[in-house]
């Protein structure tokens, strides 16, 4: 069975930075895509960031030069690294591949 696990969401002040970490069980991560989402209240799901099973990446362009993916075949995990936080990063953190999404990891940039 595949799950995904979430971690590493917090309190933080604009400018400050986060890593989100994904864990997997029941698949490697890195035979797949896995992507970043999130959902901020009142909004739908955003797409944020993906790396492929090829090990290339892509980033929606509100969080390209501060948000990094980045996946360690040796744990299974695929990390969100966030720098210069501001508060419209607010939001519920997803990972996810195919049909199986994480339980979500709250990220809130507050001053």
């Amino acid at each position: 069975q595949v799950h995904f696990v979430e971690s590493g969401g917090g309190l933080v002040q604009p400018g400050e930075s986060l890593r989100l970490s994904c864990v997997a069980s029941g698949i490697s991560l890195s035979n797949i895509d896995v992507r970043w989402y999130r959902q901020a209240p009142g909004n739908e799901r955003a797409f944020v960031a993906v790396i492929r099973r090829s090990g290339s990446t892509d980033y929606v362009d509100s969080v390209k030069g501060r948000f990094s993916i980045s996946r360690d075949s040796a744990k299974n995990t695929v990390d969100l690294q966030m720098h210069s936080l501001k508060a419209e990063d607010t939001a519920v953190y997803y990972c996810m591949s195919g049909s199986f999404w994480g339980q979500g990891t709250q990220v809130t940039v507050a001053s």
